[in-house]
């Protein structure tokens, strides 16, 4: 294990070299991808990205009591999410349009975990730390990297600070740190469980005692808590936009069915929620509509109705 995650030994320089060249890749790639709004690309980005490792040597570093790989897999694991985040801006100078949530899929995926973001992220954390210890099931981590995002929303967080928003750089650094944390719990547990702890080097002859992991196991359950609280803000929220937006679309197809008209969508911004609505016009009043969205709960100033009259013209068959 040790070999597998720690950078030192005679091969070190090698490895260095290695996972600052699929670093700088990896968060261009993850750039690339999210500008382009391409899925596909973006899980390239995360089978290639090898943050996963010192990551890892972190929670063995910290089971094992190893002081210098420790900081050495911390400072490996902060450089490379500040160049990731460095990279993301970068290529959002070249960018000639803002890349947000509110027009790119892979952005807003990534802006605003929840809950259940932790809760992928401590069952990848579970499935990464196993895989370390068990080489029968080590051919799983290439399905680890794509369960666990990391690279991706470091270069979310750059390219959204390049466009302007600050809210949403913190957000893509909240779902970072949200998978970090998770794995070095889940992994100090399962470190545990096997009893990898016991394996450390005595630091005296006779010394039985095992390195104490009280008081990380206690900064990374404060950590979790600390976490838990915006998640669940974000959760409550993210629960209650999509609730309104769902009365108001149906309310609005309802309404829109009735005057012959078509919803082609429900957005929301801040506060505001918008009924995008088209149909051959005249344009239909909109009385009917706003009683029953009060009807229905929705205060009527929420609602912003974009109504686009469109003319359709049916062709002739030519003789």
């Amino acid at each position: 294990m040790r070999d597998s995650v720690f950078f030192d030994g005679p091969a070190s320089s090698a490895r260095y070299s290695r996972f600052w060249m699929l670093l700088v890749l990896a968060s261009i790639i993850a750039s690339a991808g999210i500008v382009g709004d391409s899925t596909a690309t973006v899980i390239g980005a995360m089978i290639v990205a090898p943050l996963m490792t010192p990551i890892l040597g972190t929670m063995l570093a910290t089971v094992l009591g190893d002081r210098t790989n420790l900081i050495r897999s911390l400072v490996l694991v902060l450089g490379g999410a500040a160049a990731a985040v460095v990279i993301g801006f970068a290529v959002g100078l070249l960018v000639q349009t803002d890349v947000l949530a509110s027009t790119n899929a892979q952005v807003s995926a990534r802006v605003n975990p929840r809950l259940i973001d932790l809760l992928a992220a401590l069952g990848t954390g579970v499935v990464g730390s196993v895989a370390l210890v068990r080489r029968d099931i080590s051919d799983t981590l290439p399905g680890v990297a794509i369960a666990i995002s990391l690279v991706p929303p470091l270069t979310v967080a750059g390219l959204v600070l390049e466009s302007g928003s600050v809210p949403q750089f913190l957000g893509a650094l909240l779902l970072f740190v949200t998978n970090v944390v998770a794995i070095l719990g889940t992994g100090i547990v399962v470190m545990s469980v096997y009893g990898v702890s016991r394996l450390t080097r005595r630091k005296a002859p006779g010394d039985t005692e095992a390195p104490g992991l009280l008081r990380p196991v206690a900064v990374l359950a404060v950590m979790l808590l600390l976490i838990g609280i915006p998640l669940t803000l974000t959760s409550v929220e993210v629960t209650a936009r999509s609730n309104v937006e769902g009365t108001v679309q149906t309310v609005g197809e309802k309404w829109a069915a009735s005057v012959g008209w078509t919803v082609t969508g429900v957005s929301t911004r801040g506060a505001e929620v918008t009924l995008r609505v088209v149909g051959a016009p005249p344009v239909p009043d909109t009385a009917a509509l706003q009683a029953a969205l009060a009807a229905a709960g929705i205060h009527p100033e929420r609602v912003t109705v974009d109504l686009t009259p469109a003319t359709i013209v049916k062709l002739s068959t030519v003789p």
